[in-house]
């Protein structure tokens, strides 16, 4: 019971629920057991590192670097690293950084600790990645970029350079997707900083990075730049020129479709609806206005167009989940059915779909995973997804 936290309140809080656009997957019990008998679209979930189990696996990713490696993001502090092959049998802490996050085991919240890493796209020279961390006294989310050791499976502990911090009131709502986009900009969700409803509305207020998706250019060294091009960089008035999108609540992961290079989200609602985005440059998704498409906190009556809708909603109950996990665009050659379609899931039902993202009422079911805590990608564009409670590594095959 004890690795069930996170997720818990990651679902609980923020990252709830899963994507099911389509009445009919729900409710339709014919429907339901057709979609959950072997074979639907032709994926099934394999185990192809038997051997490995990680302590509250949060992220998975490659460097990207040639190598075929793997590493597994664990919240309570550590980064493991393996290589990608049915064989493997251990792996190497690549970086633990669990005496400088504030995690469940160092006291800290049960959505709170080490939760994003992303790797610099020149790491075969520059040998820079970046992790985004809670950290204590004060209550803070943190971005910061070390360097790998002369061991390739051995960051240095001691070349940490803070970034970016973020002060937040609340232990719950920290986001924590941090990847590189086509553009070779580092982008960064932020949850609202917690707190049942967004008290301060710190979503909708642009002088503050809560509830955000942050665009930054870390090649700078000062500690970074801010990008010409970002939506609000001109606009005045104490606006952070760091944000890309705004209006989220607890965006918990996104991706980007190596292909199309669409930026896709998955955000928590409040309690009753759950939704995927598709990102686009200064898009305001409307919370705490409004939670997906239905008015929360609108006291003076703004309509729905003024925001972004989102790609999906659907309700916050059993009938799907109570915790969207955003996934990937697939793109690898393992499942041919499912290529170009978007792959996500929930955490409490464990239940994983796909949608094709020019029609969000195509929602299919995959398959079902206790625990899906995130998806993660391999250089071949192969899916792999996490169980929180038992640690595993997953595929779609």
């Amino acid at each position: 019971m004890r690795r069930v936290s996170l997720i818990s309140a990651i679902a609980l809080a923020g990252v709830a629920a899963v994507l099911v656009s389509n009445p009919k997957l729900d409710s339709d019990p014919e429907s339901r057991s057709a979609a959950e008998a072997p074979g639907v679209a032709g994926a099934r979930l394999a185990e192809p590192f038997a051997r490995l189990s990680f302590e509250r696996p949060v992220a998975l990713c490659s460097a990207k670097d040639g190598t075929g490696r793997l590493f597994v993001v664990e919240q309570d502090g550590k980064i493991q690293v393996f290589r990608n092959a049915p064989s493997t049998a251990s792996a190497k802490i690549f970086l633990d950084l669990s005496g400088v996050v504030l995690s469940p085991a160092s006291g800290g919240g049960s959505e709170e600790g080490l939760l994003g890493l992303a790797f610099d796209p020149q790491y075969r020279l520059s040998g820079e990645f970046y992790v985004y961390y809670s950290a204590a006294r004060p209550r803070r989310n943190v971005l910061a970029r070390y360097r790998v050791s002369e061991d390739p499976d051995r960051a240095d502990a001691t070349s940490g350079t803070v970034l970016l911090e973020i002060e937040k009131p609340y232990s719950n709502h920290n986001g924590g997707a941090l990847l590189f986009g086509p553009d070779g900009m580092l982008y960064l969700s932020v949850g609202d900083g917690g707190g049942a409803g967004d008290p301060g509305n710190r979503a909708q207020d642009k002088k503050v990075l809560l509830g955000k998706i942050l665009r930054i250019d870390p090649g700078s060294r000062t500690p970074y730049a801010v990008p010409a091009d970002n939506p609000f960089v001109a606009e005045g008035e104490g606006a952070r020129g760091e944000i890309w999108a705004l209006g989220l609540r607890n965006p918990w992961r996104m991706s980007f479709d190596r292909e199309t290079g669409e930026l896709w989200l998955g955000d928590a609602g409040q309690s009753s609806w759950e939704e995927i985005d598709r990102v686009t440059k200064g898009a305001n998704f409307g919370w705490r206005l409004f939670e997906g498409n239905h008015p929360y906190q609108n006291p003076d009556g703004v309509p729905a167009d003024r925001f972004t809708p989102p790609f999906l909603e659907y309700p916050n109950d059993e009938s799907g989940g109570r915790a969207v996990i955003g996934g990937f665009v697939y793109r690898g050659k393992r499942v041919e059915s499912l290529r170009g379609q978007y792959v996500h899931g929930d955490f409490v039902s464990g239940r994983i779909w796909a949608v094709d993202p020019a029609d969000a009422t195509s929602v299919r079911e995959l398959a079902t995973l206790p625990g899906l805590s995130a998806f993660g990608e391999d250089d071949d564009g192969e899916l792999y997804l996490l169980s929180y409670p038992d640690g595993r590594v997953m595929r779609l095959e």
